[in-house]
């Protein structure tokens, strides 16, 4: 059984989540060849929309996601990675997971700490 890609134009909601503490790290997109890529090497793989084209999470970083559990949601069209981040961080911000900040009180707060500058990381 596999995801349902004939839906949403064949580009399905990924969310990678913590192997180890539950904690959800980010939220990316997969299409087949993605999936595929995934399932084949035991690593996510991600569509990026904004590059139009396959993307290995921490290709660039070596921030790789080794997948420990993947689960699709009952409609076939959400997938679920449960992944064992390396590197300590998910986010290309540098913050152990994307969702780094609370809203409160109509203000954001960043609730955690980088653990890498993305200029030294990503040198363009």
């Amino acid at each position: 059984m596999k995801p349902d890609f004939s839906k949403q134009n064949g580009l399905l909601p990924a969310i990678a989540q913590s192997a180890s503490d539950g904690k959800i790290l980010m939220l990316a997109y997969m299409n087949e060849l993605a999936w595929d890529m995934t399932v084949k090497t035991g690593k996510a793989h991600y569509w990026s929309r904004s590059r139009k084209k396959l993307w290995l999470k921490g290709e660039e970083s070596g921030h790789v996601q080794l997948v420990e559990e993947i689960l699709l949601d009952c409609d076939l069209d959400t997938i679920l990675l449960k992944v064992n981040q390396l590197g300590g961080a998910a986010c290309h911000t540098g913050y152990p997971s994307c969702f780094y900040r609370r809203y409160r009180d109509g203000e954001l707060e960043t609730i955690e700490e980088p653990v890498f500058d993305p200029t030294e990381v990503y040198k363009k």
